[in-house]
């Protein structure tokens, strides 16, 4: 396969700058000369992307956390420190006849409480121990209240049980987020796989633009000769002239693309102006023929997509469940058993304790609703039915893909050997051309010809080059594994979050 050098040509300008126009140049820049790895390598550490894609990442992990704290017990101290509270009430005095009077009590209260969600049933149990007392000025008294222990229970008994769907559903999305950030940096790869290439086809048509400039300007000098001693007619030497104005335009427009391209590269991998980007393309690349099967299965066990859809059926299910339990009968369990006792002494109130106990059972039965709770259910049916169609839809759409996106890429190697050669073919015939016209045995517009299928089969390769490794990478995104190593994609994601 023909090697693609894209400094020879810059050495070979420097010969002939005295002969092209004037470019000025930032002398305080850093150059950079990279490769393609190393651009997707610097891409995936400091692109604005993949830096966004960590911080969405730590945003889904921190949510996981909190999830997961749900499902650990929970201490937590509370109080009212003092509650002051001035006021005039009634008061009835013995005789059954009201009068007001004012009231001046500060009511002091502390309790802390340890909390247990049940994951199995749904409900909670918690145990508390709270002490409380109260000051009375108007009369210069203050009592204790004490409760040693409390031993409490909560559940839904409708059915319902909102724990069990957060614990199928929560780790799934979990999983959907760490492979949702190796798809991203796989795009920060597939991106930064075309700014190179725009590059390098920029850096291309300059060289190509500078050689033709170079080149008409030469051979519009022999037209001028031949001209003068009458042995080419003035209509060629006016095509000549033609082609070394054209040249110029166009070696004017390859600068200032270049510039621009440069420009988006350098923005892509988080560079300021200081730095300028000259890249090298490397013409060799793996031979890798993908199996299907293996593309195929690879893609179904780590893309995030085929968990967004699992993730989205449950999530239908579980909204079934819940409009299946809010139609009918609810009713809620609360239980409390515990101990209490008073004293106006505090080392009085924590003798003797008297069981306290409570129990309410809350009940709520639709009589008429209009057909609200049946409505929901049914519009929670439907939905369900919408969810189900949409991702057996895109399940097929998926695996369409992943099989075009194999096919194509196993036919760019052979398309880059293709225009390899289509290259090397080109470059040799216009060799032929140039060497012919300068001895008279042809005319300008063989030579021209000639030059016009050079240029585009030099741009023919660079681009093949472009899709060879464009396709490589779409691959590794669908399927995210790296099928030069042969192994699924991964990542450190306790480094991620620390």
């Amino acid at each position: 396969m023909q090697k693609i050098s894209l400094t020879v040509a810059g050495l070979m300008m420097i010969l002939l700058s005295s002969s092209l126009p004037h470019v000025k140049g930032q002398n305080s820049q850093r150059v950079m000369n990279l490769t393609l790895e190393e651009v997707v390598e610097i891409a995936k550490e400091q692109a604005p992307q993949a830096i966004l894609a960590q911080h969405r990442f730590r945003a889904s992990y921190w949510q996981h956390r909190s999830y997961r704290a749900e499902f650990l017990p929970g201490l937590s101290l509370s109080g009212t420190v003092p509650n002051f509270n001035r006021s005039i009430t009634t008061y009835t005095l013995p005789d059954g006849s009201d009068r007001f009077i004012e009231r001046n009590i500060i009511n002091t209260l502390a309790s802390v409480s340890l909390n247990q969600n049940l994951g199995l049933t749904g409900g909670q149990v918690f145990m508390s121990s709270e002490l409380q007392r109260v000051d009375n000025l108007d009369i210069d008294s203050t009592s204790y209240r004490t409760t040693p222990v409390n031993i409490g229970f909560r559940q839904s008994l409708s059915g319902y049980n909102a724990y069990r769907w957060q614990r199928e559903i929560e780790p799934l999305r979990f999983e959907e987020a760490k492979r949702n950030y190796i798809s991203s940096i796989e795009n920060v790869s597939f991106q930064a796989v075309n700014l190179f290439f725009d590059l390098a086809l920029a850096q291309v048509n300059l060289e190509i633009a500078q050689l033709n400039y170079s080149n008409t300007d030469t051979l519009y000098r022999i037209a001028q000769g031949r001209y003068n001693i009458g042995t080419i007619p003035e209509n060629q030497l006016l095509q000549m002239e033609l082609s070394y104005l054209n040249a110029g335009t166009a070696l004017n427009e390859a600068t200032l693309d270049l510039e621009v391209r440069k420009f988006r590269l350098r923005s892509f991998l988080g560079y300021n102006e200081t730095v300028d980007i000259e890249l090298t393309v490397d013409p060799e690349v793996p031979f890798i023929r993908p199996d299907l099967g293996i593309a195929m299965q690879e893609a179904l066990n780590n893309n995030p997509e085929i968990l967004q859809y699992e993730r989205q059926l449950l999530e239908a299910d579980r909204d079934v469940a819940r409009a299946r339990a809010e139609r009918g009968f609810n009713a809620d369990l609360f239980a409390v058993y515990g101990l209490t006792s008073s004293a106006p002494e505090f080392t009085d109130a924590y003798r003797d304790p008297q069981v306290s106990q409570r129990l309410q059972i809350g009940i709520q039965i639709p009589i008429v609703d209009w057909g609200l709770g049946r409505g929901r259910y049914r519009m929670a049916e439907s939905s369900q039915e919408v969810v189900r169609t949409q991702v057996e839809q895109s399940r097929i759409d998926f695996e369409q893909n992943v099989y075009l996106e194999v096919m194509q890429f196993n036919m760019q190697y052979d398309q880059l050997d293709i225009a390899a050669k289509a290259d090397t073919i080109a470059q040799q015939r216009y060799n032929v051309t140039r060497e012919r016209f300068l001895i008279g045995r042809i005319d300008v517009r063989d030579l021209n010809d000639a030059q016009r299928e050079q240029d585009v089969a030099r741009r023919g390769y660079i681009s093949a080059l472009r899709d060879y490794w464009r396709n490589y990478y779409n691959l590794r995104r669908v399927t995210l594994y790296d099928f030069e190593r042969d192994t699924p994609l991964t990542e450190d994601f306790d480094d991620l979050v620390r």
